[in-house]
């Protein structure tokens, strides 16, 4: 399994270098879907080594936290990120408002949610 958990890592940095790019390049929107994307993979990593088994297909990130039982482990801060860009993978994808949505993605929010990512590398 180890090269599998590196396999999902790798992916989670690719997608984490890209949200960067996004931000460069002002795509708001992207940054993030992407970082989404970042945290997802480590999740699925995380599950991966955990389980010994491979990761359901899923872009909920509380779903492969509670189903790979490291949802606990989290802190508070953790928690409210994971609500906070959970709904970045659909809306970005799928923007139903997108006006509203480019608003909240203003370079700075951008910054933090690139950032955030670094949260759960050692959770």
């Amino acid at each position: 399994m180890g090269d599998k958990v590196k396999y999902w890592l790798e992916l989670s940095d690719y997608d984490l270098e890209t949200a960067m790019a996004m931000q460069k390049s002002k795509r708001y929107l992207y940054v993030g879907f992407m970082c989404h994307q970042a945290i997802e993979k480590i999740f699925k990593a995380y599950y991966t080594k955990l389980l010994s088994e491979v990761p359901p297909i899923s872009h909920s990130l509380s779903y492969f936290a509670k189903k790979g039982t490291f949802f606990e482990l989290f802190s508070d801060e953790q928690k409210d990120f994971i609500d906070q860009i959970e709904p970045l993978n659909i809306e970005a994808r799928y923007p139903s408002d997108k006006e509203r949505l480019l608003k909240s993605l203003t370079y700075e929010k951008c910054e933090e949610l690139i950032e955030k990512p670094a949260i759960f590398s050692n959770g």
